[in-house]
């Protein structure tokens, strides 16, 4: 059970350990939170620091998702919950499933496959250089 606010700004609060539960682009579970409705009148200011909804006077902290620094997250240091804005999951989600097939990918060459590419590499380097 998460906290979503539909028809206003379409964010998420998922308390410690729910996010994990949804975050994958194949868990069912969460795709209702893809399909917030948010009203667009309301302007979101990323930049203000936000009160956790959990823990009072407490401050939520902003930072980075991932290592890819790509989705950045409102999360409480004293309770583990986190705030996502309006579309961060699909973004989180996307990101994930990027890695997934990366990962895919790079498993799937042989070690032969991988040296003949760093070969074709290093000749067409070599050739531009010249």
């Amino acid at each position: 059970m998460v906290d979503v606010c539909q028809g206003g700004c379409g964010g998420i609060w998922f308390d410690a350990f729910e996010l994990q539960r949804v975050d994958e682009e194949e868990e069912a579970a969460g795709e209702p939170l893809l399909q917030i409705e948010r009203d667009p009148r309301i302007a979101v200011d990323s930049q203000r620091k936000r009160d956790c909804p959990r823990c009072a006077e407490m401050r939520l902290h902003r930072h980075f998702f991932s290592a890819k620094r790509k989705v950045e997250v409102d999360q409480c240091p004293n309770c583990g919950g986190y705030w996502l804005d309006a579309g961060e999951l699909a973004q989180i989600r996307a990101e994930k499933a990027a890695d997934a097939d990366a990962h895919k990918l790079h498993s799937r060459l042989s070690s032969a496959d991988i040296r003949y590419l760093y070969q074709l590499k290093q000749k067409s380097a070599s050739d531009g250089v010249r």
